[in-house]
């Protein structure tokens, strides 16, 4: 598999211009290795998102993983709505109603007419890549494929992580792969087209005209449309992995990594900026 080479290094958060961070209203942000660190969602980043939702920004994950993580994630976290199985559906909990309402980019015929191709397909690359194994929420989702890489399973080389996607490419799936999965499904959406969606049909905020609006955190390729169409984009610090692999970075990168970065990004974002605050870069 061909990467393309980065365009430009990252800068240091504190670099984002003042008059820039006062316009963000809603943080987004992917979950594993970016809200959470070591697989943990830790005490200081689970807060973070508390304090910036009650500071009146909107908050939403991004992520690739499950309907069923999501559902909970919808109605328990401290957020406005959740993007889920790299963009298959957005759901949110409606308060009024008192009602989990979920949007899918597909029809239910043709999640089921999927369901046996991703099947076949899952076994055919069990088969072929030696160590990898099917993600071990596999069972909870709706949508897509995910091929566990790293997260319980030692790690494999990035040969055999290429080869993974290739594999997937070659049935037709779109493949892309996260800090710890190869996620690969049949269809052409992807994380920031049902965010467009979600922020437009549920929020009245068109992110194509307001870009000025939202703050995008990531870490890894599958964060590349986000990095490449929001202007405030930021990579939590080991983000650094994966920079040979991503087209466009991160406009911004943290000093820490993964949920210590999350953390970073929201006390940034709330707290006054100190004049001595690039002498910490």
């Amino acid at each position: 598999m061909q990467w393309s080479l980065v365009s430009a290094a990252p800068q240091p958060l504190v670099r984002m211009p003042e008059a820039a961070r006062q316009k963000i209203d809603f943080v987004l942000a992917d979950i594993d290795d970016t809200i959470s660190t070591h697989g943990r969602v830790t005490a200081a980043a689970y807060a973070a998102l508390e304090r910036l939702r009650s500071a009146g920004k909107r908050v939403v994950p991004i992520t690739g993983r499950p309907a069923g993580w999501c559902d909970h994630i919808a109605r328990m976290w401290p957020v406005d709505a959740v993007v889920g199985e790299n963009g298959a559906f957005y759901m949110y909990y409606d308060d009024d109603k008192q009602k989990l309402v979920t949007e899918f980019a597909v029809s239910p015929i043709e999640r089921a007419a999927n369901r046996a191709r991703r099947n076949d397909v899952a076994a055919s690359i069990l088969r072929a890549v030696p160590g990898s194994a099917l993600a071990s929420d596999q069972r909870y989702r709706e949508t897509d494929l995910a091929i566990d890489y790293c997260e319980d399973v030692p790690p494999l080389p990035r040969a055999d992580v290429d080869r993974i996607v290739e594999l997937m490419q070659a049935q037709g799936m779109t493949a892309k792969v996260s800090s710890i999965h190869v996620n690969g499904w049949f269809g052409t959406y992807d994380k920031l087209t049902m965010t467009k969606a979600l922020c437009t049909k549920v929020f009245g905020s068109d992110p194509g005209t307001e870009r000025e609006r939202f703050l995008y955190v990531g870490d890894s390729p599958n964060d590349a449309p986000m990095f490449a169409f929001f202007v405030h984009s930021v990579g939590v610090a080991n983000v650094r992995t994966f920079l040979d692999r991503i087209a466009t970075p991160p406009a911004y990168i943290t000093r820490e990594d993964a949920g210590g970065g999350f953390v970073e990004v929201a006390d940034w974002l709330l707290t006054a900026q100190s004049p001595s605050s690039e002498l910490r870069v």
